[in-house]
């Protein structure tokens, strides 16, 4: 199994002022574009689709599959949108990629748009992160001043533009429905489907809609080949891909490594755990992915083998958290977030949330019996799988894993009258030694 880093996409985030277009073209940046250019556009769909390239936005969809699917005897424009909401909590790969490293973003969204025959591509970012949306814009204007954008690029006749989008700041925008009714002036929220965005997306026209990663990820594709990415990562899960390590390890950051890597080997590459405490649990994806526990330190961190333990690979939050955490109040902060953020247009994820998060905040402060317990799971049923989109089934992901294995925690909420890791709180360990 893997046991080192590959930095690519993060190869060049310590260079002297890595964000500019001589930096990057320094490196080589723009070289693969031309290669690209001499390729037919279906060759590069292929090239993409045989490197095993899945969506690094958390769904973990094979890249040129999805841009196959584009119909290309439908008369309407083709589109790119590339999702730069990056809001999921834990998260945090996409904004210093595009801090670090804007070209490779544009290069890639250059290479893609040509692949599906799209002439104007879209990068939605979140609107929070102003720094970085002027980043990106910038990198997009020196692309148009060396044309690398705009009309006849490099001479082959082929024109694209494209429009750094600031987002009002939804969570739910990350949804890519959400994010397209948010591109076209409406409030953001999901859609019915079908029409899939493929068919009927931006301004119902042929859509592809690609994480920021998984579009960064295609200059290096096409530069070396298909066979050079399918190298790395294992049998299903191809490549490399920027893991976010936050929480109690010494170093927290981003590290790039193929896929398949451990959790063990990442803690070590990150300095360990902090002094004198272990690992109590951790999130695989982010929030919005069932927790898991040391005893799921070697499980390789691709999409099957995670899955296989109960979780999801998602974006590669790697939340770490160590044996002074309450999994009680790390839990009940997750669920007020996807409350506040539940954008409202359906029943069980409005009120669900709600109701999950009167709950649980009973159960945190000690009040109710263990049958709580069971009623929070049979809220968290209700919920799952019964919304227009996935933020419902992540509100419920952490609370259904948490009371798996952390059961008896819950459980000391309630006979203590409070937190066990709040002596303010709780009367049951007065005396006792609790973890600060």
């Amino acid at each position: 199994m893997a046991d080192t880093l590959t930095p690519v996409l993060t190869d060049n985030w310590g260079d002297e002022r890595a964000w500019t277009l001589a930096s990057y073209e320094a490196r080589g940046g723009y070289r693969a574009l031309d290669k690209a250019f001499s390729m037919a556009p279906d060759a590069i769909i292929e090239e993409v689709k045989d490197s095993g390239l899945r969506g690094r936005g958390g769904a973990g969809f094979p890249t040129g599959m999805k841009w196959g699917f584009i119909p290309q005897d439908n008369p309407r424009p083709k589109y790119l949108v590339v999702n730069a909401d990056e809001s999921e909590p834990g998260t945090c790969k996409d904004i210093p990629l595009m801090m670090a490293s804007p070209h490779t973003l544009v290069e890639g969204v250059i290479i893609s748009s040509y692949a599906i025959r799209a002439n104007k591509a879209f990068i939605y970012i979140r609107g929070e992160v102003l720094h970085v949306f002027r980043r990106v814009q910038r990198a997009v204007q020196e692309a148009y001043l060396a044309g690398h954008l705009g009309k006849n690029i490099h001479g082959t006749g082929y024109d694209l533009d494209v429009v750094v989008h600031a987002g009002a700041g939804a969570y739910i925008c990350g949804e890519e429905t959400a994010l397209l009714e948010g591109l076209e002036g409406r409030r953001g929220q999901p859609r019915l489907r079908p029409p899939f965005p493929a068919v009927a997306g931006l301004y119902a026209s042929p859509t592809v809609i690609n994480n920021v990663e998984s579009i960064a990820s295609v200059p290096s594709i096409i530069a070396n080949g298909h066979q050079w990415f399918a190298s790395m990562g294992t049998e299903k899960s191809k490549g490399f891909g920027i893991f976010s390590l936050s929480g109690h390890v010494k170093n927290p950051g981003q590290y790039e490594a193929p896929l398949g890597i451990t959790l063990r080997r990442l803690i070590l590459l990150a300095g360990g755990m902090r002094d004198g405490h272990e690992l109590k649990f951790w999130t695989p994806g982010g929030s919005s992915t069932p927790l898991l526990t040391a005893e799921h330190l070697d499980v390789p961190l691709d999409f099957e083998a995670v899955g296989a333990a109960g979780s999801m690979l998602g974006t590669r939050a790697l939340q770490i958290f160590d044996d002074s955490t309450c999994v009680v109040r790390a839990t009940l902060r997750w669920t007020e977030f996807y409350k506040h953020e539940s954008c409202g247009k359906c029943t069980p994820c409005r009120e669900g949330t709600w109701w999950l998060v009167q709950t649980l905040s009973a159960l945190e402060k000690g009040q109710g019996s263990e049958a709580d317990l069971d009623m929070l799971l049979d809220q968290c049923d209700n919920i799952l799988g019964r919304s227009f989109c996935a933020l419902a089934d992540g509100a419920v992901s952490p609370i259904a894993s948490s009371i798996q294995f952390f059961r008896d925690e819950y459980v000391a909420h309630l006979t203590g009258g409070g937190c066990p890791f709040d002596p303010a709180l709780s009367t049951a360990w007065a005396g006792q030694e609790v973890n600060a």
